[in-house]
């Protein structure tokens, strides 16, 4: 431990370079690595802990095996970059020479990059850069977005959009490798083989959910001018329900099939490359009773919602599909407050037993 009492402070970034320049004159197998990766390692983990003296992040853990496998490059000069074909390049790696790469997109005029390797055992590169942001139509379209498990994203124009899964070929595949995984002894190559078949499954799902979030992404903010969501603590919501052997949770095992649901769906992701796409014209609404309100008269009742797929509305008789009407009042803008009215923001208390009232009458 580097802290206790009459110790001065820990070092910092700079007094870190110092040390390691000292280090690789030292010893052989850190000089044989890049500086400039191991630079980079060292202003990663300070500011992993000014973030957290700061209070905006958590406590900096150890790195884990086959987790964020990958590093930094900085200072890139424009000719260690170039195009081979109409589908491969060519990158200057220090240390490594040249490797080369699948041309996938427009490569951008960067000034830094990162090369990193998933669970499934592929290697990445990504460029760093600034994206242009896409333009608006201009009409003063507003959409709203009701985000769910069932439907993934339902949409106040009527649109259900649903995030692809694994096959159910697949998934029986990934429930049978689950079962082997558990009869595998720990440390051994077979484990690592079924791990690895696992993790390239689980790399298909993760890849077509991140496929349906740009397209979706894009096509919003080319269509809509506002784009508004609920306002949801995603993190809040997926945390795990407490449970142990001598006092078990209520309903544990149901929270944590709805916690793996919630991630799959993608709704995080969607919003953050809403966010990065059409910046301003995003809009985040409370989200208390957009899914009891009646978005034609809006008469809130617990009983108009009859399923998860069916509204009907108890005042008017209004029927429509049940995310779709909460996209309908995300769309307005709306929320109930406690004392009855509407707006965006304040205390939300209760049901607004007043506004009720006079609706039904």
């Amino acid at each position: 431990m580097w802290w206790h009492p009459g110790r001065g402070s820990a070092p910092g970034y700079l007094d870190q370079c110092r040390q390691l320049t000292e280090a690789r004159a030292e010893y052989g197998w850190l000089r044989a690595g890049s500086q400039m990766v191991q630079q980079q390692a060292l202003r990663d983990f300070s500011q992993a802990m000014a973030n957290f003296f700061a209070g905006t992040h958590g406590k900096p853990s150890w790195r884990k095996a086959r987790h964020d496998e990958g590093f930094r490059i900085v200072a890139v000069k424009p000719g260690q970059v170039h195009r081979l074909g109409r589908k491969i390049g060519e990158v200057w790696i220090p240390k490594a020479g040249w490797v080369r790469f699948r041309w996938s997109r427009t490569v951008p005029k960067a000034t830094s990059y990162r090369v990193t390797m998933d669970r499934a055992e592929r290697w990445h590169i990504a460029f760093a850069a600034l994206p242009e942001p896409i333009p608006a139509p201009g009409d003063g379209e507003v959409v709203g977005i009701d985000r769910g498990v069932v439907v993934s994203a339902a949409l106040s124009t009527g649109e259900m959009l649903t995030v692809p899964r694994l096959s159910p070929a697949r998934r029986r595949r990934f429930c049978h490798l689950q079962r082997r995984l558990a009869r595998a002894m720990r440390g051994s190559k077979r484990r690592e083989r079924i791990k690895l078949a696992m993790a390239r499954l689980k790399a298909q799902e993760a890849d077509a959910r991140k496929d349906w979030a740009e397209k979706v992404s894009t096509d919003l903010a080319r269509r809509f001018d506002v784009i508004r969501v609920e306002d949801l603590r995603i993190t809040g919501m997926t945390r795990s329900a407490k449970g142990a052997v001598g006092q078990p949770g209520r309903n544990v095992r149901a929270k944590a099939g709805l916690n793996r649901e919630i991630m799959r769906s993608g709704w995080g992701l969607l919003v953050r490359r809403l966010a990065d796409k059409a910046p301003g014209r995003l809009e985040r609404v409370h989200p208390a009773f957009t899914s009891q309100r009646c978005s034609a008269c809006r008469h809130v009742a617990t009983g108009s919602r009859e399923s998860q797929a069916l509204f009907r509305c108890v005042a008017c008789g209004y029927v429509c599909n049940a995310d779709v009407n909460a996209a309908k009042n995300i769309a307005a803008g709306h929320a109930v407050t406690a004392r009855g009215g509407f707006r965006g923001a304040g205390p939300v208390n209760r049901e607004p037993q007043l506004f009720a009232s006079l609706a039904g009458t």
